[in-house]
């Protein structure tokens, strides 16, 4: 009886194997933290980037001697020489002025005050389209002294492949924004009231 607890007791001392045991316990939560922080600090850089490029673009749209498709290309080649499998999205979009942002085409008078075109009101046709629009604008830059709204989306594929096993997304996307005001190196077009369109 004593000759059989001696290996029990003996098994119970020997701590041989017991670090690699830990270090399995403890390196696959260790190596999640890691790449979870590689990932979060790419994503962070890839967002300073479009923010530098974004604001480098405004600057080059604002001055007046770029075209629209010329700071789209600035745009696309600076980011996709970042990442190069990335898309980019860009959304231009300009405005009489800066209260028309995103919103809908200022409305002249408002008969029953609602806040919304109806029968007999006038507004301002932004895009000349003829009709009130609940979000006024025109696409593109714009002329002199208009307001442009510049967006861009940057989706790229993730830097580490931990999205099936956090149930994460494959791809992520950032988005910015900017808004800013043309030079006004000439005359402003003045949008057309309209009282009588639907």
């Amino acid at each position: 009886m004593m000759a059989a607890a001696r290996p029990l007791r003996s098994l119970r001392r020997d701590h041989r194997g017991a670090t690699m045991i830990e270090f399995a316990m403890v390196s696959t939560p260790l190596f999640m933290i890691l790449l979870g922080l590689t990932d979060f600090g790419y994503r962070s850089y890839a967002a300073a980037v479009v923010e530098g490029t974004l604001q480098q673009a405004a600057r080059l749209a604002t001055v007046g001697d770029q075209t629209g498709d010329q700071i789209d290309t600035f745009v696309k080649t600076k980011l996709q020489k970042f990442n190069s499998g990335a898309t980019v999205v860009i959304t231009k979009t300009n405005y009489y002025e800066f209260s028309n942002v995103q919103k809908s085409e200022k409305l002249i008078t408002d008969g029953n005050s609602n806040g919304v075109w109806n029968t007999g009101d006038c507004y301002e046709d932004l895009n000349n389209n003829g009709k009130w629009d609940t979000v006024a604008g025109r696409d593109g830059l714009g002329g002199s002294d208009d307001i442009v709204f510049y967006k861009v989306d940057f989706t790229f594929s993730r830097l580490v492949p931990l999205g099936g096993f956090l149930k994460w997304a494959g791809t992520d996307t950032i988005s910015a924004n900017t808004v800013m005001r043309n030079q006004p190196y000439a005359v402003q077009t003045i949008p057309i009231q309209k009282c009588t369109s639907t």
